[in-house]
């Protein structure tokens, strides 16, 4: 190792270049880079796509011996509080775990960070022991610890008790536009709706008007909950707030409106809102869909594909040209798996362009497109550009019609990957709704190469408590009597501090993975219908949702009732 690499390099680049992870060059661009944008070395490390947050902690904490934490499960309620100065806390993405004695544990991402040890040892006085954390999760953490520490109660009740005493008087300033829609407290409790809505992982926030109250609501976990209920006379201002830092229109609330907003957590990591308001009797209803790019980057093996699913989707998209569809219902996930798709397939020596309506991922080096309707820019339309600017691989967010369907299969039989969603129940029906569009079922044959359908059912928490069934209730489930063995453990959910109390953390696919085999492309070409593709498709092994699911709950990952709610018979 040179003189060099030991003067330049933190102890962890350093590891990572003796190690082979990095080759020298990089990591002193890396290195230099991060210490002139001062996000530091790992953030330099994850931006450049060499790394991902749970590989470098995992790195970090074998080669060096300190111990790893999973911070997303640490008891916050725990956490030392006060210790380390905020500003530090800002400048070094660190948080102060436990105290004991003259001895604190601090969670960071890079425990070689000595200059960030140091300043919190000589602000504290107390012996610093590291503990590496993921840097993404450790971001949103500081950020959300960093808001005013009061809860959304205690913001409805006094802060956002404005100047107006009356309610009446506060109207007619409503009506009269007066209202500052940068009024601190409101902008701080919208702040606080959104960082607790990124912290406890919600996909949606919904603000509802109605006549004797306002209540804001998450849905985590695909359930809906209610978080607050602020004062109904704030309705205009936390309307008129969201719109503005969505660069819509506040002086328009008679018609639907639909825009984007961006929430930095950190220098490398920010969360997108897609914004969408909806007139109603008594006020504007604003729905936030929250996209986080992440999700999209978390590997295809976190999303919960069997290995022989994995495998086959794995075949297709590595295919040179067909067509790969994925279908399900709104909120199924289907745009977090495209997009892992694409994330696995996007490399320098290919030109990826999508049409979506509209893009709810950002993904670097992919050409991705708004459609726009009453500009003229309809999927058909960027279908169609895309097809002069020599891409490799289309992805098309949904095929709705005719003509749309009929350009991505001449796309797909001339040489291009293509990628996009329909709305059906399963996938031998994908096939029977394409052939209703009107499509030729020798062009369907020819060009479909796989269809995926997919749920998401929600995961057990830790704290999942055994259970005993009904040998009856399993067997009218869908379970077989051989499965029926005594080797395996039914869980349903507990309730934890984790899990609030719901039993359940988190998603997980459940997914009907159909290659189009040779024969299955023959019953398209005959005019079979759905029942004798599925038919065929069970004869070659494919699992269908409800089959896919009970292999969950054999597993331990979800529970009976769960699949049984979003999967039918």
């Amino acid at each position: 190792m040179t003189a060099i690499l030991q003067t330049t390099l933190s102890s962890l680049a350093r590891a990572l270049v003796q190690q082979g992870h990095l080759m020298e060059d990089e990591a002193e661009a890396m290195a230099n880079h991060g210490a002139k944008s001062s996000s530091g070395f790992v953030d330099q490390l994850i931006i450049s796509g060499r790394m991902k947050p749970h590989e470098i902690a995992s790195f970090a904490a074998s080669t060096f011996g300190y111990p790893l934490l999973d911070i997303a499960a640490f008891d916050m309620t725990r956490m030392t509080s006060g210790t380390i100065d905020r500003k530090l806390m800002q400048m070094h993405q660190v948080l102060a775990l436990t105290r004991r004695g003259n001895r604190i544990a601090v969670a960071l991402a890079d425990p070689t960070n000595l200059s960030a040890l140091d300043e919190i040892r000589f602000q504290t006085g107390l012996v610093v022991d590291p503990v590496v954390v993921e840097s993404d999760k450790l971001a949103t953490l500081v950020a959300s610890y960093l808001l005013p520490a009061a809860s959304l109660n205690e913001f409805t009740r006094e802060d956002l008790h404005l100047e107006f005493e009356d309610a009446a008087v506060k109207e007619a300033a409503i009506q009269a536009d007066n209202l500052d829609i940068d009024d601190a407290p409101v902008v701080k409790f919208l702040q606080k709706i959104l960082h607790d809505a990124i912290t406890e992982g919600a996909s949606d926030i919904h603000f509802e008007p109605y006549e004797k109250y306002y209540r804001i609501r998450y849905r985590t976990d695909g359930v809906l909950r209610e978080i607050a209920q602020p004062p109904l006379v704030v309705k205009e201002k936390i309307a008129s707030r969201i719109k503005v830092v969505s660069r819509l229109d506040i002086s328009e609330k008679r018609i639907p409106q639909d825009g984007r907003m961006k929430l930095v957590l950190s220098k490398n990591k920010s969360i997108d809102f897609r914004v969408s308001t909806l007139p109603t009797l008594y006020g504007e209803k604003i729905v936030m869909r929250v996209l986080d790019a992440s999700a999209a980057l978390l590997g295809i093996d976190a999303l919960g594909y069997e290995p022989d699913q994995r495998e086959a989707m794995l075949t297709a998209i590595n295919r040179p040209y067909g067509m790969v569809l994925v279908t399900g219902p709104t909120g199924s996930g289907k745009t977090v798996s495209l997009y892992t798709c694409l994330n696995l397939l996007n490399k320098p020596g290919v030109n990826i362009s999508t049409a979506e309506d509209p893009a709810e991922i950002n993904l670097p080096g992919v050409n991705q497109v708004n459609i726009n309707e009453k500009a003229g820019l309809s999927f058909t339309a960027a279908l169609k550009s895309f097809l002069r600017q020599d891409p490799d691989i289309i992805m098309v967010g949904e095929i709705r019609d005719l003509e749309t369907a009929e350009i991505s299969i001449k796309a797909a039989q001339t040489g291009h990957l293509v990628l996009s969603t329909v709305h059906t129940n399963d996938a031998p029906t994908t096939l029977s709704r394409m052939l209703n569009m009107g499509i030729a079922a020798f062009n369907i044959a020819s060009s479909v190469i796989l269809i995926t359908a997919q749920r998401l059912a929600r995961r057990l928490c830790s704290c999942k408590l055994p259970l005993s069934i009904p040998t009856e209730a399993l067997l009218q489930a869908g379970f077989t009597a051989e499965e029926l063995d005594g080797s395996w453990q039914h869980y349903g959910p507990g309730g934890c501090e984790l899990c609030k109390g719901s039993g359940y953390k988190g998603r997980v696919g459940i997914y009907q993975v159909m290659p189009i085999s040779e024969e299955i492309g023959r019953l398209i070409m005959t005019g079979g219908n759905a029942m004798d593709i599925a038919d065929q498709a069970r004869r070659e092994g494919v699992r269908d949702l409800r089959q896919s699911g009970l292999l969950k709950v054999k597993q331990g990952i979800t529970s009976l009732e769960e699949v049984l709610a979003c999967t039918n018979d």
